[in-house]
C-alpha cells in the first residue's frame, strides 16, 4: 500500500544499515530503483555495471551494507521508506574519477551526493531538498567538511525523471549548495561547506 504524501516536516531520515535493508528493497522495488541499477552506477566501470546489472548490482550493494559501510540515507513518511540519497566519501565512486566533466575540482576531501530516488507519490514535493539537508547533517556527524553534488541543469522545460537521478541544480541551491565548477553547460559541480 502506498502511503499518502505528508508534509516535509514529518519526514524522518536514517542511514541505510543492514537492519534497514528491507526498507530499501521496498522503496527500490523489483527494478532496483531504475533498470537494475541498485545505486551501483557510480561505484563501477561501465563494463562491470553492464555485467552485473540487476541481481548482481543488488548483491553488490547488499555486500557494502553488510560490511558496515553506509552508502546513503533513507527518507521515511511515518514507517514507510519514500526516498533515497546516495552519499559517501568521493573515493567510493570510481566513475567520478573517470569522468572528464565531473573530475576533481581540487584536492580537498569531499563527500559526494551522486543519486536520488523518490517514490512516485512524493515527487515534486521537495523531498530531494530535504534529503540533501539530511545528507549534509549526516556528513557533519561523520566529521566531513565539504559535501559535493553533480546535478543536472536542463536548458529548457521539464526534464524526464529518469535523467534527473543525480538531482536538479535548483534543489541543490535550495539546500544551500553553491556552484564551484562547470565543465558542461548542463552539469554544474556544487558544494556545501559545513560550518563547525
Amino acid at each position: 500500500m502506498t502511503p499518502k504524501p505528508t508534509t516535509l516536516s514529518k519526514l524522518e531520515f536514517h542511514p541505510l544499515t543492514a537492519k534497514r535493508w528491507k526498507d530499501l528493497l521496498n522503496l527500490f522495488g523489483e527494478r532496483g530503483a531504475c533498470g537494475g541499477c541498485w545505486c551501483m552506477w557510480w561505484r563501477m566501470t561501465r563494463s562491470e555495471f553492464n555485467r552485473t546489472k540487476g541481481e548482481g548490482n543488488k548483491k553488490g550493494l547488499k555486500k557494502i551494507v553488510n560490511s558496515g559501510e553506509v552508502p546513503g540515507i533513507l527518507a521515511y513518511a511515518g514507517k514507510e521508506p519514500i526516498g533515497w540519497c546516495s552519499v559517501a566519501p568521493r573515493g567510493a565512486f570510481s566513475s567520478l574519477e573517470r569522468s572528464r566533466v565531473l573530475k576533481k575540482v581540487d584536492d580537498k576531501p569531499v563527500w559526494s551526493v551522486v543519486c536520488f530516488f523518490v517514490a512516485k507519490p512524493f515527487r515534486y514535493k521537495g523531498v530531494t531538498v530535504a534529503l540533501l539537508k539530511a545528507a549534509t547533517e549526516y556528513v557533519k556527524k561523520q566529521k566531513g567538511k565539504i559535501v559535493e553534488g553533480y546535478p543536472v541543469e536542463p536548458k529548457t522545460g521539464k526534464f524526464p525523471d529518469v535523467f534527473a537521478n543525480t538531482g536538479l541544480a535548483s534543489a541543490f541551491q535550495q539546500a544551500g549548495f553553491k556552484e564551484v565548477m562547470r565543465r558542461s553547460k548542463t552539469r554544474p559541480i556544487m558544494r556545501y561547506y559545513i560550518k563547525d
